[in-house]
């Protein structure tokens, strides 16, 4: 048994038999022409013919993956209208006189070498995409079929590296799951693989011989590991968790597309929380009804410097877009205690939980703020997006906040960007904010209890010190009053209230909630389906009979 180590696209279990993929090798001549003007003629010919091929994958990929994932063969399609490339492989056929084969190769090789040399990640990715619509064209002007990944029989296909093009022309009865040698986890390709729901490895270093080719393989999409030649233990192992998978996905089919409506007729939304949007797929594939966290901070964690308005706006959109009209509620920025980022410059507390954290930061730092909220409003315009303030004590801070987005609004109007107009809510995640809720519900749209921190702050227990994990309890009678009586106060003043903390997924309490009236739970995309099935199978009014 050989074992090779790669990063996770996507997460899952897949044994069968690999399948080397090796792209057919285009040979260039460089061939001497005598009518410029006709091998221009021919290239024009062949751009148009490729537009069409980039048109059908884009159709293609819309059914399947969405949106959002197919837009990179837009893309692709606007890089075929491109003046700069365009004139670059005339100038190459008129003033060298040569086939239009070879003056794309060069300009192809030109600019995608141009683009994996600037700093940029996002534009070192084009260099990619430089290369694939090339590779395109060539194969339309050589008159070769437009060969695809493909098997008679489903196998992990093992490649150096594949474009946006051939995966998603992957049949995916046929492939049980994807290695490459190459490629980034924020390539189009990686997107395109969490979407479809693939298990998949990038950067992972094994040859692509007859050591692997038709072999026994095991890819542990999770852990990011391929096994060949498995031995016996390693295979009954993985067997098992592939079993287990199975179940879920069973239940997944059973329970997919059923309205979240208890026996009695009582309903609750049933959301994902997430942390970025590597996530998506995820939350799609377990049917969530919306994103009732998604967690903005680590947008800001995972980067060295603030990140603009243009990145967060990219991010949002993406988002909101791909959920395709369901609510996404984006918590804004919810940095400190312990989640730290070096470039805030944050003096050391002695007890950072009670410290300088989440809105206190935005509102004594407008600047950042401002910049969130810009990308949040402007996102907003292109789906169902709500924005949720964290670690609210006062209807001070909501005053300030409702301030602040006033500007907002007032600035993007005056410049003229498009905006929409999102629900505002708040998290109740301290006592304070727990019982002045019957006044905050009378200036918000909705309320989310954020359990993890109320729960710490009404016990005083530090919930990272697991010396007092015997005295930390989830579900001490003062948390399920203190929510009880939130869900009262909203309803009162006639907004929702939902949970999005640990204890929305606490099976355990599902039943509770409904009794106390919760309108959403929120939870980890895999906590969706179990408390579907609970939701499915209570009678409220039954279960608080017998209470």
């Amino acid at each position: 048994m050989k074992t090779y180590s790669g990063k996770s696209v996507f997460g899952g279990i897949a044994i069968g038999k690999i399948s080397v993929y090796q792209k057919k090798e285009q040979m260039i001549k460089r061939v001497k022409i005598t009518d410029a003007d006709a091998e221009v003629e021919r290239y024009n010919a062949a751009r148009k013919e490729a537009i069409l091929q980039l048109q059908g994958l884009y159709d293609k990929a819309l059914k399947e993956v969405g949106e959002a994932n197919a837009a990179i063969f837009e893309v692709h399609q606007m890089m075929l209208e491109d003046d700069d490339y365009n004139e670059s492989v005339e100038n190459i056929v008129r003033n060298q006189e040569v086939n239009a084969e070879y003056a794309v190769a060069t300009t192809g090789d030109n600019f995608a070498q141009m683009f994996a040399s600037m700093d940029d990640d996002y534009m070192r990715e084009r260099a990619a995409d430089v290369k694939d619509i090339s590779e395109r064209l060539i194969t339309v002007l050589s008159g070769n079929a437009d060969h695809s990944v493909g098997s008679k029989e489903p196998v992990i296909i093992v490649a150096d590296d594949l474009a946006p093009s051939e995966t998603v022309q992957l049949d995916k009865d046929m492939v049980l799951s994807f290695v490459t040698v190459h490629g980034s986890l924020n390539s189009h390709t990686a997107i395109l693989a969490r979407t479809m729901a693939i298990p998949a490895l990038i950067g992972t270093p094994l040859p692509l011989d007859d050591t692997v080719n038709g072999r026994l393989g095991i890819v542990d999409g999770t852990n990011g590991v391929i096994y060949v030649d498995p031995d016996e233990e390693t295979l009954a192992k993985m067997q098992k968790k592939q079993e287990e998978e199975a179940e879920k996905k069973r239940l997944l089919q059973t329970l997919k597309g059923r309205e979240n409506v208890t026996l009695d007729g009582q309903k609750v939304m049933l959301y994902a929380n997430i942390g970025n949007i590597k996530d998506l797929a995820t939350v799609i594939q377990n049917d969530a009804g919306g994103i009732g966290l998604f967690r903005s901070e680590f947008i800001y964690l995972e980067n060295d410097h603030y990140p603009t308005e243009e990145e967060q706006f990219t991010i949002y959109k993406q988002v909101a877009e791909t959920m395709a009209g369901k609510r996404v509620i984006i918590r804004t920025l919810d940095i400190g205690a312990d989640k730290q980022c070096d470039y805030f410059n944050m003096e050391h507390e002695e007890n950072p939980a009670l410290g300088y954290r989440a809105i206190r930061i935005c509102l004594t730092r407008p600047e950042v703020f401002k910049t969130q909220l810009r990308a949040l409003f402007r996102a907003s315009a292109f789906g169902k997006i709500a924005i949720m303030y964290p670690m609210i004590t006062s209807m001070k801070e909501i005053k300030r906040i409702q301030e602040m987005v006033a500007l907002v609004k007032a600035e993007l109007d005056v410049e003229g960007i498009e905006h929409g107009d999102p629900e505002q809510g708040i998290m109740i995640e301290t006592p304070a904010a727990a019982i002045i809720s019957d006044e905050l519900a009378k200036e918000v749209d909705f309320f989310s209890i954020g359990t993890n921190d109320l729960t710490q702050y009404t016990l005083a227990i530090d919930r990272q010190n697991t010396k007092l994990d015997e005295f930390y309890d989830a579900h001490h009678p003062a948390i399920l009053r203190m929510i009880s009586m939130v869900v009262e106060n909203a309803h009162k003043a006639g907004i929702w209230a939902g949970i999005c903390g640990e204890l929305g997924a606490d099976q355990s309490l599902t039943q509770e909630f409904l009794a106390m009236g919760v309108d959403e739970l929120s939870v980890s995309p895999g906590s969706i389906l179990p408390i579907r099935k609970i939701v499915l199978e209570t009678n409220v009014e039954e279960y608080k009979a017998g209470k």
